[in-house]
């Protein structure tokens, strides 16, 4: 496959402009202190910006994205979020959440609607808590590690609906401009 045909410019420009939006909202929300003292408990409102370019294909009026498209800005957003934050060592934590999470949300793509973007959320939440605790027991060696997860998947989902209905917002308010 030629790069050249696969990439345009103005895909590559939206899918820049993607990237530094998902990693403002990253950075942003990195400095607000989570009142609930779970750790890994967070908003995860980049997120959004995964579920909005899973689902822009939607439009017309903007470049379509493939699913390794959004892959790789959500790859990007991971490795550059956790450089600007100086939190390297949550490195393997957002990168263990956000693959489980992602192939989770391109499954349930397929069995959703426009107006179910928030079903999607949700399930990419949970599937995120689960690759988050993954790694934090092969990292740290301590299975008991676990006792969050059911907490954190009660937290994900209540965020992942948050954060599937700021993407499905978006979805439906950008077809009118």
């Amino acid at each position: 496959m030629n790069i050249n045909k696969h990439y345009s410019i103005k895909k590559l420009t939206f899918m820049a402009m993607l990237l530094a939006i998902a990693l403002i909202i990253f950075i942003i929300e990195a400095q607000i202190p989570v009142p609930i003292p779970v750790p890994g408990a967070k908003l995860g409102l980049a997120n959004a910006i995964t579920l909005f370019s899973l689902f822009i294909f939607h439009n017309s009026r903007f470049p379509s994205l493939s699913n390794l498209d959004v892959f790789l800005i959500l790859i990007c957003r991971i490795i550059l979020g956790a450089f600007f934050t100086g939190r390297l060592i949550t490195f393997a934590f957002s990168l263990c959440g956000g693959l489980l999470a992602f192939f989770a949300m391109v499954l349930m793509k397929q069995l959703v609607n426009k107006k179910q973007i928030w079903v999607c959320g949700a399930i990419g939440a949970v599937f995120h808590n689960i690759g988050q605790i993954c790694a934090a027991i092969v990292i740290t060696g301590t299975p008991a590690i676990a006792v969050y997860l059911p907490v954190l998947i009660i937290i994900g989902i209540f965020t992942g609906v948050i954060t599937g209905l700021v993407a499905q917002l978006v979805l439906s308010r950008i077809k009118p401009i």
